[in-house]
């Protein structure tokens, strides 16, 4: 009987051993020094884009999320496809043949995952600038632009002003411009979006916007990555207003 015990014992023991085993294969161990989670710009394979100047815009949320979807394997979207970038591209146009470029650079590259995950970006951004929430931006943005922004959280806090944002919705988000530059990858975003926005002072009082009426909201967006890089992520490198 004490036999019989003891061996199932050690088979347990043997059982839960593995388990642990395969959970660190697959899980990974955390030593401390780990990067923050990928932003909503992660390929699943490196890509390339390098970071470019960039007015101060808004914030977002304090988390990121990882890009919808998973990349295209590059036999399932061959360069000689006439569909390829549709209906992100019209053939022949400059942007087609640049992400034709950013795909022979970065053949992890899908253009419907990278919208997707810019759409996931900007209001992520957007939110986290009206909370003031710098660690969600110092992870989607590039560093010139974290800085502005940055700068212009402090200006805001001095005043002791709030900003308050509510998403309505997100009614366009376009392909603008593509291109490959040396080992960067650039593609330039129109969002067209409606939200409710408001500023108060010290005091409560409202000094810009309105808590009560939806606006319409374009932006044009660069968003960049150095193919080069180890690092998957695809950053905020500029912002205008969409005139």
């Amino acid at each position: 009987m004490q036999d019989s015990f003891d061996m199932t014992t050690i088979i347990f023991a043997l059982l839960a051993a593995f388990v642990v085993w395969k959970l660190r294969s697959v899980l990974g161990t955390r030593n401390g020094a780990e990067k923050p989670p990928s932003n909503p710009f992660a390929s699943r394979a490196p890509s390339r884009l390098g970071p470019r100047p960039g007015d101060p815009a808004r914030d977002s949320l304090n988390r990121v999320i990882t890009l919808p979807g998973a990349a295209e394997p590059p036999a399932a979207a061959p360069p000689d496809k006439v569909d390829r970038w549709k209906p992100y591209a019209e053939p022949g146009s400059n942007t087609w043949a640049g992400l034709d470029a950013i795909a022979a650079a970065d053949p992890g590259f899908a253009v419907k995952p990278f919208v997707e995950g810019a759409k996931a970006a900007y209001e992520m951004i957007v939110t986290a600038f009206a909370e003031g929430n710098r660690e969600v931006l110092r992870n989607l943005l590039s560093p010139s632009v974290f800085e502005s922004f940055t700068a212009a959280l402090t200006e805001r806090e001095k005043r002791g002003e709030k900003i308050t944002t509510t998403f309505v919705s997100i009614d366009k988000v376009a392909i603008e411009e593509a291109a490959l530059l040396g080992n960067t990858a650039e593609i330039k975003i129109h969002f067209t979006s409606e939200m409710i926005t408001a500023t108060r002072d010290q005091s409560g009082k409202v000094i810009d916007g309105s808590p009560d009426r939806v606006v319409q909201v374009d932006d044009i967006w660069t968003f960049v990555r150095d193919t080069g890089s180890r690092d998957p992520n695809w950053k905020l490198a500029a912002t205008e207003t969409a005139h």
